[in-house]
């Protein structure tokens, strides 16, 4: 795969973390994170290309099933199941995102951070752009209000993790891929069973409606 098309790769994947920032529908969130998820699969598709490891096959293979597949399947489950059409509010508006989202893109890319993003000097700019999508993947658990939307904050943040780890050249075993795509399993399992007894016992998933628990 060329340079070119990682590139287009990463762009993808940074401006779906954008989108999430945006998007007030909960519908709309499950799809940008399922493109984005298509986009990591894809990056670590050519890592096997380039390695000839069966192993890092098995291991994208299973990112593509747990991330492409299952973890929408999931999301959409629990939309139908509670009725979320849209998602909640964030505590910033969008005029306001869109300057923190800037901002941050900015401070990924100064100086500051050049020691980080220069561990290969050939991927410098791939690199940039994989930890602006990192920061922005936190911004967007911080910002949002819906524990759908912090969820999939989450998840986007773990993708942005992988995908600057492959531009960085770090090596992982494949044993500590898949413990992490299987972790990913359980752990949705797990929020399936938690985000059901929020609803049911709030009758949201606003997060802000829990502000008042009392023992």
């Amino acid at each position: 795969m060329s340079i070119m098309a990682l590139r287009l790769l990463l762009g993808i994947i940074f401006l779906t973390v954008v989108f999430l920032h945006l998007t007030k529908k909960n519908s709309g969130a499950v799809i940008a994170y399922s493109v984005q998820s298509l986009a990591i699969v894809l990056v670590l598709f050519n890592s096997f290309l380039e390695t000839g490891r069966v192993s890092l096959l098995f291991v994208t293979l299973l990112a593509f099933v747990v991330k492409v597949i299952l973890a929408p399947l999931f999301f959409v489950r629990l939309i139908k199941k509670n009725g979320l059409r849209f998602s909640v509010s964030t505590y910033l508006n969008i005029p306001l995102t869109l300057i923190i989202i800037a901002a941050i893109t900015a401070m990924a890319h100064s100086q500051k951070l050049a020691p980080l993003v220069n561990i290969v000097p050939a991927n410098h700019a791939l690199l940039s752009l994989a930890l602006s999508a990192m920061f922005l993947s936190l911004g967007l658990i911080i910002n949002r209000k819906g524990a759908l939307s912090q969820i999939i904050g989450i998840l986007s943040f773990e993708n942005s993790i992988i995908v600057f780890a492959v531009f960085a050249g770090l090596e992982q075993s494949p044993a500590l891929q898949a413990g992490i795509m299987f972790d990913l399993f359980v752990w949705l399992v797990i929020a399936t069973v938690f985000m059901s007894m929020i609803y049911r016992h709030f009758g949201s998933l606003d997060v802000t409606s829990m502000r008042h628990l009392k023992d």
